[in-house]
């Protein structure tokens, strides 16, 4: 089989797709038949040894996928072979099949392709298990989503506004706002026009966001913490712009939390609540409350080609590597 081969800590560029062996599912593992995987700006960092977590050398990166199921090892009950299925991966992803635990292994909805069921497990999940867990947000309350026409930061709208909260989405150009609004945001802040904190005050009438939901940080970070009212939760979820520094005397003022989440490990502490958010999410893709935004599709000869999209910031939503897709 085919599949992306990371040989040394470096550049994506570096990246080679290489004919390797098909790997064998272990006990409480599934073999999947790749359909389509889609790129995370985690691939870079775990490419360049940068990441949370650093696989043995060679792997695939690749952190989520969607396909068939080919072979099930000892002890899998849940699923059989021929199931359409999509998976949160270690890594792996980047490959025309792959391994993944049975846990972490859900079925597609019949209404799904595998285009959109590759770009729905990280994303959608990861904003979930942040807003629904860390941030509780509830009904009525008002939600800041920075970075919000990125792949996590458009699940982030449509999340918030499936729980019944007011969303301000926040993002850098005029056309990636106009991606926001069509999955729903209610009002839109530029910052690269405007001033975050000003512009969310004014849209509040002085009162702040109760949650702010933050894949940037850096720079916009002190900007989004001065935009929350009391009692307001920012979520620390990604590190896009820089790895900030958090004053705790503004939080202690005005009863604010920080509050980091992350998938990777929130899915091997907390097994049953991912499950809980991934029933949930499900069942409002079902209900279409939720639209997968796919921006780019590329063979897997390109997927050096589509974590660039990513780390160079030129795509919105989700980029998909399609094993199938000629290179042409």
């Amino acid at each position: 089989m085919r599949a992306v081969v990371c040989r040394a800590w470096g550049d994506v560029d570096d990246l080679k797709v290489e004919e390797v062996s098909v790997p064998t599912p272990g006990p409480g593992e599934v073999l999947i038949t790749v359909k389509a995987t889609a790129v995370n700006y985690a691939d870079a960092l775990m490419t360049a040894g940068r990441y949370q977590t650093r696989p043995e050398l060679p792997f695939s990166p690749g952190l989520e996928t969607a396909g068939v199921v080919s072979a099930c090892g000892v002890g899998v009950t849940r699923l059989k072979p021929g199931d359409r299925v999509m998976a949160i991966l270690a890594y792996g992803g980047l490959a025309e099949m792959v391994v993944a635990p049975e846990s972490e292994t859900f079925a597609i909805p019949a209404g799904m392709s595998f285009e959109e069921a590759g770009a729905f497990p990280v994303a959608y999940i990861s904003s979930h298990v942040a807003i629904r867990w860390q941030g509780r947000l509830e009904a009525g309350e008002t939600l800041l989503v920075l970075g919000a026409a990125g792949g996590v930061g458009l699940t982030a709208v449509e999340i918030g506004k499936a729980m019944g909260a007011r969303v301000i989405a926040a993002a850098s150009t005029a056309e990636k706002l106009a991606v926001t609004r069509e999955r729903g945001a209610d009002e839109l802040v530029n910052y690269s026009t405007d001033k975050l904190t000003e512009r969310v005050m004014a849209l509040t009438d002085g009162r702040g966001a109760d949650v702010c939901f933050d894949p940037v940080g850096g720079d916009l970070f002190d900007a989004a913490l001065s935009s929350l009212g009391w009692g307001g939760r920012i979520l620390v979820v990604g590190f896009v712009g820089g790895v900030q520094q958090i004053p705790a005397n503004r939080l202690l003022v005005k009863n604010r939390a920080a509050l980091g989440s992350s998938l990777r490990y929130f899915r091997w502490h907390a097994p049953d609540k991912l499950h809980r958010s991934v029933d949930e999410l499900l069942a409002w893709y079902e209900a279409g409350r939720l639209r997968p935004c796919i921006s780019h599709r590329l063979p897997l000869e390109k997927s050096v080609e589509a974590i660039r999209l990513l780390t160079d910031r030129r795509a919105y939503g989700k980029v998909v590597v399609v094993p199938g897709l000629g290179a042409d």
